[in-house]
């Protein structure tokens, strides 16, 4: 009787220590708008399809969540889950992360789950000749990653869009053009009248 009580009485201590399965989440779909590679500044439009299931008795462990993070600036999420091909929860979120609760994707083994991810993002300016579009992580109840659980999305950077340059030309350097005296000054001129004049008086004194 004493032997058959002390393996009981370990189980039952090893109890806490063991961790629930990580769920099965495996993509099953990915559409780009527009298509890869990535142009630095342009707007991009993503959709991810997962499959999830199953976690032991459930699809997911109830206890557990998703983060998920993308590359993309100014990132606005749509997430909608479906049971059975049939719209279930949905939720929205803005920013490089989002998160689902796990409550959410926890159904019995015998339905059909899936997970779609649409993200509205911008390229940002990067050095790096690939962006990650998508990354979801499961977190267990103690805030720790499940091991094996991250799936990493990522696609090509094509660089700067093209853009249309304005066209400057050239100011040409102005040369002074030197005037012709008679236009330019105004004091020869004034001296011919002043001795035309002179000539009148002297020619009308002699009459």
């Amino acid at each position: 009787m004493i032997n058959r009580i002390i393996p009981l009485l370990c189980v039952i201590a090893l109890l806490p220590l063991i961790t629930p399965a990580a769920a099965t989440l495996a993509l099953t779909d990915a559409v780009y708008i527009p298509d890869p590679p990535f142009r630095i500044g342009t707007p991009q439009h993503v959709t991810v399809t997962y499959f999830v299931g199953p976690a032991g008795a459930t699809t997911f462990v109830p206890g557990h969540q998703l983060q998920m993070q993308t590359g993309l600036m100014n990132a606005q999420w749509n997430i909608q889950i479906r049971v059975d091909g049939l719209n279930n929860a949905q939720q929205s979120a803005s920013g490089s992360a989002a998160f689902v609760n796990g409550a959410l994707l926890s159904f019995s083994t015998n339905n059909d789950v899936n997970l779609e991810v649409t993200i509205d993002g911008v390229m940002p300016q990067t050095q790096d000749d690939q962006v990650i579009v998508l990354e979801v992580k499961e977190i267990d109840n103690t805030g720790n990653v499940v091991p094996g659980s991250i799936i990493t999305l990522t696609q090509p950077v094509a660089g700067e869009p093209a853009t249309t340059r304005q066209t400057v030309f050239p100011v040409p350097s102005l040369t002074p053009v030197p005037t012709s005296p008679a236009k330019s000054s105004g004091f020869p001129a004034a001296l011919g009248v002043f001795a035309i004049g002179l000539e009148v008086i002297i020619l009308f004194r002699g009459r």
